[in-house]
């Protein structure tokens, strides 16, 4: 297996909890509260490691909140490198409505990092790039950190002749493809801004990714399509897959799940349509489970069958 390395620039303690009704100016009794380690990259490596992988997780951290995410990660016995800054780690809550079943979901902005607190994270980053592996550079980029921060970890990467997947939005994303990266997973919106067009139309979308690829901004492409399906685009074409059935509790980290489930198949040695089934087992299997929790592996497992089944 080659060795991955993700990153969390921007990482949140999250909270999660229940309320039967969530009405403004009342005073709202909640149930248990429940505590993750969340952020893009963090959740990529812990589903890596429940899927019986590895992954190095880079991640910064400070305050109150960065110890108690600090100590969460532990526990998980999960390989990680903190990067230490000034400011305190956010904070994320999601609250699930009872009565209605529908989820709020509060995301914090982060801490402001310093121009030595960033170059410092880039600096680890670079020494710690595994050789001939996958980086995965997930989530978003806290205030102070430039817009072209993943584009330095993407040119890091090509320098140790590493695949770099980028998960991100906006000015982030749109750096990062300008220096050429292994997989983008945009929404249906972002995918428009980054090829400049209104996609209204499912084949839209699809001719999208695949301009993307085209152009050399991306050697693959994932893009979900809800109900319908997922659709992976890459030099080697177009593959669509349908979706398992599944009860849906909570959509939070299932995008995360995605991008572990495939860089960890890739990593193995699978090829892209083994990866591509993985991924979409291991997004629907966190869908099942409740609040912030991730993907179980005899469920990933049981719903990669269930997509063999069906192709």
């Amino acid at each position: 297996m080659r060795p991955i390395l993700t990153l969390t620039v921007n990482p949140a303690l999250d909270v999660s909890t229940s309320t039967e009704h969530v009405v403004s100016e009342h005073k709202m009794r909640c149930g248990r509260s429940r505590l993750d380690p969340g952020g893009g990259g963090v959740n990529v490596a812990r589903v890596v490691q429940r899927l019986g992988g590895q992954a190095l997780a880079v991640y910064t951290a400070g305050g109150p909140t960065g110890e108690a995410f600090r100590r969460l990660i532990e526990a998980e016995r999960l390989p990680t490198l903190a990067v230490p800054i000034q400011g305190s780690t956010r904070e994320s809550f999601t609250v699930d409505e009872n009565g209605t079943g529908k989820q709020f979901r509060f995301v914090l902005e982060g801490p402001e990092l310093s121009e030595p607190e960033w170059q410092n994270c880039l600096n680890i980053v670079g020494e710690s790039i595994p050789v001939g592996g996958y980086v995965v550079a997930s989530g978003s980029l806290p205030p102070g950190v430039p817009d072209d921060f993943y584009a330095r970890v993407t040119r890091l990467a090509h320098g140790r002749d590493a695949r770099c997947i980028v998960d991100t939005s906006g000015p982030a994303l749109a750096a990062a493809l300008e220096e050429g990266v292994y997989l983008v997973k945009p929404s249906g919106r972002e995918l428009g801004e980054l090829v400049g067009a209104t996609l209204d139309t499912e084949q839209n979308k699809i001719d999208a990714a695949a301009e993307l690829v085209a152009r050399g901004s991306a050697e693959v492409v994932a893009l979900t399509l809800g109900g319908a399906g997922a659709v992976l685009a890459s030099t080697s074409g177009i593959i669509r897959l349908g979706v398992p059935q599944v009860k849906v509790q909570s959509t939070v980290g299932a995008g995360d799940s995605f991008l572990g489930a495939f860089v960890l198949r890739i990593a193995q040695g699978h090829p892209v349509d083994r990866a591509f089934r993985a991924a979409v087992a291991a997004g629907s299997a966190t869908a099942m489970t409740p609040a912030t929790e991730l993907c179980h592996r005899a469920d990933v497992e049981r719903l990669e069958a269930e997509l063999v089944a069906l192709a």
